[in-house]
């Protein structure tokens, strides 16, 4: 489908911050017409712009947009759900951030009793509600598109309301030195201010994640509750799971 193709090569510009039109016609094996039609449409979007010879991408405030950051790694974002299930108790308030990854645990929640979701994210409010058993309270705010969740000082304000027993937060990168990391300025407060309100803070990320800083730090690593992730961490961060008692939970 072609909304499938304008994901996946929206995703790939972004990926490698520019791109000429002979690498993205040879990565997709479209003609030059095709490519510079769809290309048109991407830039509508707003999260590209042309240079000359080809295509780069907009930086800033633009994290790759939910279509695509769902679709990836499906396999291990499922795994990580299900383990993040394992720490949500009957009774609890638990918060859902705007990572794609938090979607995977709601379908392990299904057997949980007076739990209450509190998200700004628009996409998990969607899955919550095909669970009957759960409850959820929706934040508002501003629509941000690219994260498809709701943003701004409404969202803060209302977060303050509430104290939750598990925050479940999502980065677009972890690194020792810099912490739980994100591309998007109000996105990063919101995590920031979730946190001061949370007994627990469980990180939920698959391997691609770790070992990259992105533009804003938001919480130190040695901060967290629990890791949860698809594939076995490297050395260095298993050290300092081990010091500071860090639960770590681990697919393989």
């Amino acid at each position: 489908m072609r909304l499938d193709r304008l994901n996946e090569m929206e995703a790939f510009i972004l990926q490698k911050g520019t791109a000429s039109l002979e690498e993205i016609r040879e990565s997709f094996g479209m003609s030059t017409n095709t490519i510079r039609r769809d290309i048109n449409e991407l830039i509508r979007r707003g999260h590209i712009r042309k240079v000359y010879g080809g295509v780069t991408a907009i930086t800033g405030e633009n994290p790759l947009p939910i279509s695509y950051r769902s679709s990836r790694n499906r396999e291990g974002k499922a795994a990580i759900g299900r383990l993040a299930a394992e720490f949500v108790r009957d009774g609890d308030m638990i918060f859902l951030d705007s990572g794609s990854t938090v979607l995977s645990l709601l379908p392990h929640l299904k057997e949980r009793q007076d739990v209450t979701i509190v998200t700004h994210n628009l996409s998990a409010m969607a899955e919550t509600v095909k669970y009957p058993n759960l409850r959820l309270i929706a934040l508002g705010g501003m629509y941000s598109a690219p994260t498809s969740s709701f943003v701004g000082i409404t969202t803060e304000t209302e977060l303050t309301r509430y104290n939750f027993s598990t925050v479940f937060i999502a980065a677009t990168g972890v690194s020792l030195e810099k912490g739980l990391t994100n591309t998007t300025f109000v996105e990063a407060e919101i995590k920031r201010k979730v946190v001061e309100n949370a007994d627990r803070v469980v990180l939920l990320a698959d391997h691609s994640k770790f070992g990259y800083a992105s533009t804003i730090s938001f919480l130190p690593f040695e901060e967290l509750y629990a890791v949860v992730t698809d594939r076995p961490l490297a050395k260095e961060y298993l050290d300092v799971i081990e010091k500071h008692n860090i639960i770590y939970k681990c697919n393989s």
